[in-house]
This record gives C-alpha cells, structure tokens and sequence, in this order.
C-alpha cells in the first residue's frame, strides 16, 4: 500500500505522535523525520540548517542527522541535551528547544517569541553566549510556561495555550488599529 501522505498535513500531530515515539523506540531518527522538526519550526531555516550538519557532521545528510541524534539519546540529562544542541551542533536556542520538545515532551517546551509574549518576559534568552546563564533562564522560562497556562494541561498543551493567545491578543491588536 502507498503511503497516506494526510500524515504530513498536521506536521504537529505527525511530529508528536510519530517522530518522537519512533526516535524513542530507535534511538536516532533519519533526515526527512529530522528535517520535519526544522520545517515545522522553521521552514526558512532548512538550507542553513542543511549545512550547519554537513560542515558539522561531515558525510551526508543522513550520516550527520543519525550521529547528531544517537548522541543525543545517549545523553541522559536534559540540561547536557540543551548543552549537546548548543555547544556542539551549533543551534540556537529556538531550534534547540524544538527538536528537544518532539524528542522529550515532558522536559522541554519549545522557546518562542510568541510564549515569550505570553508570558512577559525572557525575550533575551536566546541571546545567551554563555550556557550555564542560557540553562538557567531556560529553567525559568519553562517554570513560566508551566505556571502561565491552566494546571491540566501537558507541557506540551501548555506550550500550544500560551502560542494561541499571543496569536489571539495580536490579532485583536491588529484589527482594532485596523492593520495600520
């Protein structure tokens, strides 16, 4: 049977559902499941990303992709995951943390501008040069995504909550100056 490629349609849903679980059950993932966390991030980033893997990873695509995720399954606490992403592949906090949040949705929650609305502050986090101070506020910044949105709701919807309202509050904004 040919795939069913409705899959692809909500990369969310095929992300959190698929590529996590898959990464989890194997220990690494392939370029196009790797890729799908980038362009759901990020599309704009891919070719950046693309060669910030082959000048790191040397090889091909796949080579880079299946080194870059073994190590991180081989690393057991998520402050030396944040650390791997960072320090040694080269990411931002931005990408870093969504990769992290498919592959470990109980200990990361995706950094984003629009959270960062959400939540008043830690706008300057992603600026961090110096990673213990980028760990710590990144500690922060999750403690007030967990504390910004309702109590019942996963990390991960939690994430969702606080990206929705920011979309919502800005929209009304936008309508109520009528886009100018």
């Amino acid at each position: 049977m040919d795939a069913d490629f409705r899959e692809f349609y909500d990369l969310e849903k095929y992300l959190f559902e698929q590529v996590g679980q898959r990464f989890r059950t194997n220990g690494h993932l392939d370029a196009f499941d790797f890729f799908c966390i980038v362009i759901w991030k990020a599309n704009r980033a891919k070719s950046r990303v693309a060669r910030r893997l082959l000048d790191f990873g040397g090889g091909s695509l796949e080579d880079a992709v299946r080194t870059l995720t073994e190590g991180l399954a081989g690393l057991r606490e998520p402050k030396e995951r944040l650390r791997y992403l960072l320090e040694e592949w080269g990411f931002r906090l931005p990408m870093a943390s969504a990769i992290l949040a498919v592959l470990y949705p109980d200990d990361f929650t995706v950094y984003d501008i629009r959270v960062c609305d959400s939540i008043g502050g830690f706008h300057s986090t992603g600026n961090r040069t110096e990673f213990s101070k980028l760990w710590d506020e990144y500690v922060q910044f999750r403690k007030a995504v967990e504390e910004a949105a309702p109590q019942t709701l996963t990390l991960r919807d939690k994430d969702r909550y606080l990206w929705g309202k920011s979309f919502h509050d800005q929209l009304q904004r936008d309508i109520a100056r009528e886009f100018t």
